[in-house]
């Protein structure tokens, strides 16, 4: 897996971590001071980058952690098939088969730009 480890305190919103071995995107971070007898927390909430699901994670701010490293790409749609349609990579010309969102509409020779990592890929 495309993967790198940080320290949780260098997350912010807007990034990407992974949260039970899921990549998520980060909406809300917040740290809570040190204590008497501890260190700082952070606490991150998240959303499932390909699933969609809230996800919620609260680690000491200097212990370590995984972040995803998800590529942006350009495609073009080459044909729509039902619920499913056939997009050639502009950069590397290769034929990939995805699923068409609900909230999607897309026609033939349209250009597209769509998250992947390892195997699994997003329209944005």
């Amino acid at each position: 897996m495309a993967k790198q480890q940080t320290e949780v305190r260098e997350l912010q919103e807007g990034s990407y971590v992974m949260i039970d071995d899921a990549a998520c995107k980060i909406n809300a971070y917040s740290t809570a001071k040190p204590g008497k007898h501890g260190s700082a927390k952070a606490r991150v909430e998240a959303v499932g980058v390909f699933d969609g699901k809230k996800r919620s994670l609260s680690q000491p701010v200097d212990a370590k952690i995984w972040v995803p490293i998800i590529e942006r790409k350009n495609g073009q749609v080459v044909s729509v098939d039902g619920n499913d349609m056939q997009v050639m990579d502009l950069e590397t010309y290769e034929t990939l088969t995805m699923r068409i969102p609900e909230d999607v509409d897309v026609s033939p020779d349209e250009n597209i730009e769509y998250l992947e990592m390892e195997d699994q890929r997003k329209i944005v």
